[in-house]
Order: C-alpha cells, then structure tokens, then sequence
C-alpha cells in the first residue's frame, strides 16, 4: 500500500461525484494512516478507499461494508 496524496484525494472525489451524479461524496485523510481515506456520503461515513501500487499499476479499493440490520426488513 502507498500514500494516498492530497492531489489524488481530490481527483477521486470529483471521480465519486461525477460518477454517482451526487455532490455528497467528500474524501477525508485519516489521522491514522495515509494509505487510505474515508468515504463519507452527505457527512456520514460509508466506507474506505485504499490505494493499491502493484505490477507498476495504481489502483484504489474502495471498501464498504453494509449491515444486515441497516438492510431493508
């Protein structure tokens, strides 16, 4: 894993917000680690974005994981 750049940061919410048609996505740099950053939709927290650097191809993960009690009955 590498380090998440404040310029790349950028780059992938503009990517978030035109892909998904919603302004609400925002990236935060976590305080913790710089190999990844929160995914928050309409300030609240939705999942991770990791970035991957292997075979000289970047890449990013983003990782959400969704309860069963959130789910609809």
């Amino acid at each position: 894993m590498s380090d998440i750049s404040a310029e790349e940061t950028s780059k992938i919410q503009a990517y978030l917000q035109d892909k998904f048609g919603n302004q609400g996505f925002a990236l935060k740099r976590r305080a913790q680690t710089n190999d990844s950053v929160e995914v928050l939709l309409n300030n609240e927290f939705i999942g991770v974005i990791y970035k991957d650097d292997e075979d000289k191809e970047t890449s990013y993960d983003f990782n959400m994981a969704i309860l069963a009690m959130d789910l609809p009955a």
